[in-house]
């Protein structure tokens, strides 16, 4: 299948994308969210180094079973991570950030359920 043949290229491209324009769109966002910048930056830095280690996977012929659960646990950290911080902020997060934050959650939060499904598919790739 496609889908499963490209997850770890999936996960990379999402993890840098929402890194970049976090990072650089942080002032701004942080204003629409209602949260601190700071904030913002870690969780794009967060995202960045993220996305070169699901990289490192994506662009290797032989993935380790250990790599990969390394990445599904980490995903499925962000994601409960992403959902602690909308619990934090919510008494003065506005609804941008909850669709944010909760959107990351859930996207995050599907890639590590994919991921764990196709774990075997994923070490040895077809």
């Amino acid at each position: 299948m496609q889908l499963i043949k490209n997850l770890l290229w999936i996960d990379c491209f999402a993890g840098a994308t929402a890194g970049v324009i976090v990072v650089l769109a942080s002032a701004w966002l942080s204003e629409l969210y209602s949260v601190p910048q700071q904030l913002l930056l870690v969780m794009g830095a967060i995202n960045l180094l993220y996305a070169c280690y699901s990289f490192s996977l994506a662009i290797n012929s032989k993935r380790s079973g250990f790599f990969i659960k390394m990445l599904i646990v980490a995903n499925a950290i962000w994601a409960f991570v992403c959902l602690g911080l909308v619990a934090q902020f919510s008494g003065s997060m506005t609804l941008p950030g909850y669709i944010h934050l909760g959107g990351e959650a859930v996207f995050v939060g599907g890639l590590a359920l994919a991921e764990w499904k196709w774990r075997g598919q994923l070490v040895t790739p077809n």
